[in-house]
């Protein structure tokens, strides 16, 4: 008798996007850790989420919150110690929660003491851990490459008379990775976490890893950028051909899949942060290839336009069926808010909930997401990210997606924090909090843990194939088929009724849907309507 192979558990999975440090403070200072975490497990899990993805809690001196790591084997005190990571992973695996680590090895803090060997001692063992460069006869930078976050890609050390080169802050210097010991060392790293028994990892700019030894400018861009946070940032004017997505990246990246292979049921997605997304992610995640998955950007850009769904969701469908998909992140303003129309704040979540629960693949969930949480507007003085601060721009940063979870409504704290949190908490947010969600059978939250459990139970969320049949300003259709089934997604973000004729007969409205309703062969979509149906016979 053939037996079927069971799917991996990534195969369209759910993972929850934990930010550390705005999720639960239990320690008093004001910052989330990992015991505020695991004493709220039980959340996570009744979401219906397959796991999570834990944003990095490696030592750092925060300077970007996490990602410039100051030692890959330490965790940093704010967030507690490695018993109480060892709880986590303990208490996540016994509920059936996967962990995979956010992993950043692209760069470092200039605070690793790897970067402090290699600038103050030339000669030693780790002088060309760290990409170092002389400048041109004039004493500027060696090339035209720019930086992320503003400026120039290169900063000098007086101490070593050289430029180190750093894609994002001036405190986060990039890795060599052309020196065979760096590679070897962040595979050790890799290990190290997989020996723990962490799932997997969500690879940071994991294009970025090499740069072209030649260090040849980048020339200027011609093409658009529509899915970064802001637009008049002028590092998106060049083409990045140079600077990152070099043919040795992926050779490094099949080692770590090697690595990764030797334990069972481990997994790998990578953020690609590429003008070149699409040929970058074809390289990197067709079978055969060394990512398990490829985080994409399509769905975080700036602006909801016609067809700016149906797109990206079947061009990279088409070049891999694994692909991750996010509405939300750390990195970007609340989809909320970025995508704005005249429904309420609530109609607007449950709309894109349903949206990305029925995407293929594999998708995240960014923490308050299932809340509906807004943009957090703070004031200057209230601002703690470092992006742009070399840059003229009005971009306010990140912040306003970063804001500590709301537990509840009657405390300064929002049940975050005994202490002042870290980041100020709306007012709003105070109002969309999880206790006063979860008493309110109609609320967000009740909304999303129906529908995140109904794309966890359906296999044919899992396996099938997708059709788009609407996607406009108005309204967003697609159905997700295989031989023996096909649900229907809709969402509509129109402040009017809207009536599709011609429809597929014997639709059966889910327990998930509000305003929409099936007669005599047209579907009715009241305002802001959203939900699942299911068609009796398969398209």
């Amino acid at each position: 008798m053939k037996t079927t192979k069971p799917l991996p558990w990534w195969q369209g999975g759910t993972l929850y996007q934990v930010y550390p440090r705005s999720f639960k403070d239990a320690n008093g200072d004001g910052v989330g850790d990992l015991k505020g975490l695991i004493e709220n497990i039980d959340y996570i899990q009744s979401l219906g989420v397959t796991g999570l993805w834990l944003g990095p809690i490696f030592e750092s001196p925060m300077v970007d919150f996490g990602y410039d790591v100051s030692s890959y084997y330490q965790l940093d005190p704010s967030f507690g110690d490695m018993q109480d990571f060892e709880t986590l992973l303990e208490t996540c695996h016994a509920k059936n929660l996967k962990v995979i680590l956010d992993l950043v090895l692209s760069h470092t803090s200039q605070e690793h003491q790897w970067f402090q060997d290699s600038e103050n001692n030339p000669d030693g063992p780790y002088a060309d851990w760290y990409v170092w460069a002389d400048p041109k006869p004039d004493g500027s930078a060696p090339n035209n490459w720019l930086s992320v976050f503003g400026g120039p890609a290169w900063s000098f050390s007086e101490k070593r008379q050289q430029y180190y080169l750093h894609n994002f802050l001036k405190q986060q210097p990039d890795l060599n990775f052309h020196n065979s010991k760096v590679r070897e060392e962040l595979l050790n790293v890799v290990d190290y976490w997989l020996k723990k028994g962490v799932d997997g990892f969500r690879l940071d700019a994991c294009n970025c890893y090499f740069h072209n030894p030649n260090l040849t400018d980048n020339p200027v861009s011609h093409g658009g950028h529509t899915h970064v946070q802001d637009e008049t940032n002028p590092y998106f004017n060049q083409a990045h051909l140079f600077d990152k997505s070099q043919p040795e990246n992926k050779d490094f990246l099949v080692s770590m899949r090697q690595l990764v292979d030797q334990y069972d049921d481990r997994f790998l997605v990578g953020e690609i942060f590429c003008d070149r997304e699409e040929e970058t992610t074809r390289n990197y995640t067709r079978k055969g290839h060394p990512l398990h998955s490829a985080y994409n950007f399509s769905l975080l850009q700036n602006h909801r336009t016609e067809g700016s769904l149906r797109e990206p969701v079947l061009k990279y469908f088409a070049i891999s069926p694994t692909t991750a998909w996010a509405f939300s992140n750390h990195d970007v303003t609340r989809v909320v808010s970025r995508w704005p129309d005249r429904l309420s704040t609530a109609l607007r979540a449950k709309g894109y909930m349903t949206l990305l629960c029925g995407l293929p693949g594999l998708v995240f969930l960014y923490q308050g997401e299932e809340l509906g949480l807004t943009e957090a507007l703070l004031p200057a003085d209230k601002r703690q990210d470092p992006f742009g601060e070399n840059m003229e721009s009005n971009y306010p940063g990140r912040d306003g997606c970063r804001t500590p979870m709301p537990w509840n409504g009657q405390t300064p704290g929002a049940g975050f924090s005994a202490a002042v949190p870290w980041l100020p908490i709306p007012e709003e947010h105070h109002q969309q909090n999880v206790i006063a969600q979860n008493e309110n059978p109609t609320s967000v939250l009740n909304f999303s843990r129906r529908l995140l459990t109904f794309r966890k139970q359906e296999e044919c969320l899992r396996t099938g194939n997708i059709q788009f049949w609407r996607d406009d300003e108005q309204a967003v259709i697609f159905s997700r088929s295989t031989s023996e089934k096909t649900l229907l997604f809709v969402a509509s973000f129109s402040d009017a009724l809207i009536e599709i004729g011609d429809m597929p007969a014997a639709l059966v409205m889910q327990d998930i849907s509000e305003g929409l309703s099936f007669e005599n062969g047209s579907l009715i979509m009241d305002p802001g309507a959203h939900g699942v149906m299911t068609l009796k016979e398969s398209l």
